[in-house]
């Protein structure tokens, strides 16, 4: 069927997958470095007991079936190798269906994942990631020429995270609506990069101009995405270009890298493509089969995305197959921060030695700038800016994190920037305090050389030693 295939699309096809690859390589790799302190057998959020409470058609995933953390490091180190390989395009060298299966391989490792990654996989950017993994199972290689369905349904799928994004900011915080949002969000983002400093001072005039323009990316362009080339190429350069811009104002992990992904999926790149045979008839089958499940599954994802109830990053299905998607609604107007310290004092009082501890990536020490860590992402930092909002989102795991300081534990410390204390000597007490955060002007900032100005808010944990954790939970 000549209509079923796009050879024009030959070389997008191969920037796509190779561009997927990375991002699932980074994804895996993330997994592997962090696990075993945040869900492995000993994590603040572990798995067996998770699995233990939730039946496996709930939360399809490998470790439903066994769990061990030398298991989901063996599971996570594969899905690095398989995308390094697919990186390297491995996928190229072998027939159509053993393609198939390569490319579904990182797909289902990754869910096993995060159907059993609790709320440290709770993020939009996991489910869009499945979504377009899940489709690049079927969009062939070297054998066959792109199929057009696929290539529809990733441009579907760029429409949703686009469309969505500027619909939940429009019906959101009236701030989107008045041009105002980018006069706090750079300073109040989870995780600010070494830019974001520079982007918050930006004239004010300026950062109305960046949120309308956003408003016609996200909600004008999208529509182009179906029209006929260039125009479609077009709108989705328009795309990658906002998408770079939000690279370099904060650390938002791959979500920007995984939307520039799927728009490359619909640039016409300028190309001879080989001639090869047709697509064989099995083929055929099977992609419009998982086209017509993909296009039924769209009802809800389509259905919230019209609704004045829009809710953001919702999957409707334990697969993630379709997933609905959308960030930052709603704009902090101020910063705060969690600043967690320890002491060895026997009898701690507010004139103590306490000690901070410094995470990687969240502000801390007001003359530490921001360092670039997206699209890797550090799981705990982003939380903890969570926690700051509200101690309601932090109330299964904060508890565990003082334990496992009060423990020195290694993996624990191992997601830190610096811990203050020896291995062999553990703090006696841990306290957290909230702290306000605001970027310094730059006058402040060339006499002090702080990017921050932080100021004390309250407690947030009393001093707690290891035996008080322990009784709590």
């Amino acid at each position: 069927m000549d209509w079923f295939v796009a050879p024009e699309y030959w070389t997008s096809r191969l920037v796509f997958q190779r561009a997927l690859a990375g991002v699932y390589l980074v994804a895996f790799l993330t997994a592997a470095l962090q696990f075993r302190a945040l869900m492995g057998a000993r994590g603040m959020l572990p798995v067996p007991r998770f699995v233990a409470q939730v039946r496996f058609r709930a939360a399809p995933s490998v470790f439903q079936l066994h769990y061990s953390d030398r298991f989901f490091a063996a599971c996570a180190w594969t899905g690095c190798a398989v995308s390094a390989a697919l990186l390297a395009g491995l996928d190229s060298f072998v027939p159509l269906w053993g393609a198939m299966l390569l490319w579904l391989v990182p797909w289902a490792l990754y869910l096993s994942i995060v159907n059993v990654g609790q709320t440290w996989y709770s993020f939009g950017w996991e489910s869009l990631l499945l979504e377009v993994g899940f489709l690049a199972v079927f969009l062939g290689n070297d054998e066959v020429a792109p199929p057009i369905v696929v290539l529809f349904l990733l441009r579907w799928i760029l429409f949703r995270v686009e469309f969505g994004a500027g619909l939940i900011k429009m019906r959101g915080d009236a701030c989107w609506r008045k041009l105002t949002c980018l006069d706090h969000h750079h300073e109040t983002q989870p995780m600010p990069g070494p830019l974001s400093w520079f982007f918050h001072h930006l004239p004010k005039p300026l950062h109305r101009v960046e949120v309308a323009a956003n408003h016609f990316t996200q909600l004008v362009v999208p529509v182009f995405l179906f029209a006929p080339q260039p125009i479609a190429t077009a709108a989705a350069a328009l795309m990658i270009v906002t998408q770079l811009w939000l690279v370099l104002s904060g650390n938002f992990s791959w979500l920007n890298w995984i939307t520039i992904v799927l728009a490359l999926s619909a640039l016409e790149f300028p190309s001879d493509p080989p001639s090869v045979a047709g697509a064989p008839l099995w083929y055929e089958v099977v992609v419009l089969a998982v086209a017509a499940l993909l296009v039924l599954l769209s009802y809800r994802p389509v259905a919230n995305m019209i609704s004045r109830r829009q809710i953001m990053n919702r999957s409707f299905d334990p697969l993630h197959l379709v997933n609905t998607y959308g960030a930052f609604g709603s704009v902090s107007r101020v910063r705060y921060e969690v600043v967690v310290e320890g002491t060895v004092d026997d009898a701690p009082r507010e004139e103590s030695d306490w000690r901070e501890y410094e995470f990687k990536g969240k502000p801390g020490d007001p003359r530490r700038w921001p360092r670039q860590f997206a699209p890797y992402h550090l799981r705990l930092d982003w939380l903890m800016w969570f926690a700051a909002l509200s101690p309601a989102y932090a109330g299964s795991w904060f508890g565990a994190l003082v334990e496992r300081l009060l423990e020195n534990d290694r993996d624990t410390l191992k997601l830190l920037r610096r811990s203050p204390f020896p291995p062999d000597e553990p703090p006696r007490f841990v306290r957290a305090r909230l702290f306000r955060y605001r970027y310094t002007t730059w006058r402040e900032l060339r006499e002090t050389g702080a990017c921050w100005e932080r100021t004390y808010v309250r407690e947030y944990l009393p001093p707690t030693r290891l035996a008080e954790v322990a009784q709590r939970s």
